[in-house]
């Protein structure tokens, strides 16, 4: 029972890993100017949960970041193709780098699953 929990909560958390490592918004954004590109918006409208919200979401991605690049290159190849399709929420993308063999697949995919969560389980990100 415990695992089927920890795994929904990893899923959750690689496809708001992918969003925000791909800098997904969901507000469309404007036309941007390179002079203003990384000008952030004053965040004294923000109630204090706000801010603490945001700064620990940042850092959580920012750790899942570094556990992922971590990751032997096939494995994090995987994880992020993984995370892409639960971003998403369509499996339809992937990579030569992967097998195409679909057993092979299923096989790497749990292998870079695993050494992913006990990464993350190791960080007391999860």
């Amino acid at each position: 029972m415990m695992r089927n929990e920890s795994d929904y909560l990893i899923a959750d958390l690689l496809a708001s890993w992918h969003k925000w490592a791909s800098g997904w918004s969901g507000v469309a954004a404007h036309g941007s100017c390179a002079m203003f590109t990384d000008v952030r918006s004053s965040r004294q409208w923000d109630s204090a949960n706000d801010v603490v919200d945001g700064s620990l979401h940042n850092s959580q991605m920012k750790a899942i970041d570094f556990h992922v690049m971590e990751l032997d290159p096939v494995h994090r190849t995987a994880i992020q193709i993984k995370a892409r399709n639960l971003a998403t929420g369509a499996s339809v993308w992937s990579s030569p780098r992967l097998p195409q063999d679909p057993e092979e697949r299923a096989v790497l995919m749990l292998e870079a699953m695993n050494a992913l969560t006990k990464r993350l389980f190791g960080a007391g990100i999860v």
